[in-house]
């Protein structure tokens, strides 16, 4: 290779290392704006605010707080548990109803789903009862507070002894098992 062919050859190497730097530039400039609209659609769906299931839990909570009557049983207190553990089991509870004879193991969803009624059965009744002793004594129900429950699970819940809560307008219509 000669010094003129040597010298064009570098020349070209310059020159494509120009074009590709000014590509870099602006494959930046768009991954910056790209990260500036991912951001601004973070802060709009982000996780700050409240849960679809926050909200129903609420909604139940308030309306039952205010009128403590489920099933034509009126009951002492309302009370909103979260995690409980002992001895190895661990569970959340979303509500309970309680008084002197019973008390509601109450989950709560937005949109209730069969698995949601299979673990409230097979989970969360059992790990009631080794979670709160002190409940030992009362009679122990079960319900599933939604804001959407189809037909058939609904169905199912109630022939499963499970009572269905379920949110008509701003207020709660019940269905005794």
């Amino acid at each position: 290779m000669t010094d003129e062919e040597l010298k064009a050859l570098v020349a070209g190497l310059a020159a494509a290392q120009d074009r590709t730097d000014e590509q870099l530039a602006k494959t930046d400039a768009q991954l910056a704006r790209t990260d500036a609209r991912l951001n601004k659609l973070a802060e709009m769906y982000s996780d700050d605010g409240p849960s679809l299931r926050e909200v129903a839990k609420e909604f139940f909570y308030n309306s039952l707080e205010a009128d403590p009557m489920l099933g034509g049983v009126r009951f002492d207190y309302i009370c909103s548990i979260g995690t409980r553990s002992h001895a190895g089991i661990s569970d959340y509870f979303d509500l309970l109803l309680v008084n002197g004879r019973e008390v509601f193991v109450m989950e709560v969803k937005h949109k209730a789903h069969e698995n949601d009624l299979e673990r409230l059965l097979g989970e969360k009744a059992p790990n009631f009862r080794h979670l709160f002793p002190e409940h030992a004594g009362r009679r122990q129900r079960l319900a599933l507070a939604t804001f959407h429950i189809h037909d058939d699970l609904k169905k199912s819940a109630l022939a499963r002894g499970v009572t269905v809560l379920q949110r008509r307008g701003d207020v709660i219509e019940t269905f005794a098992a």
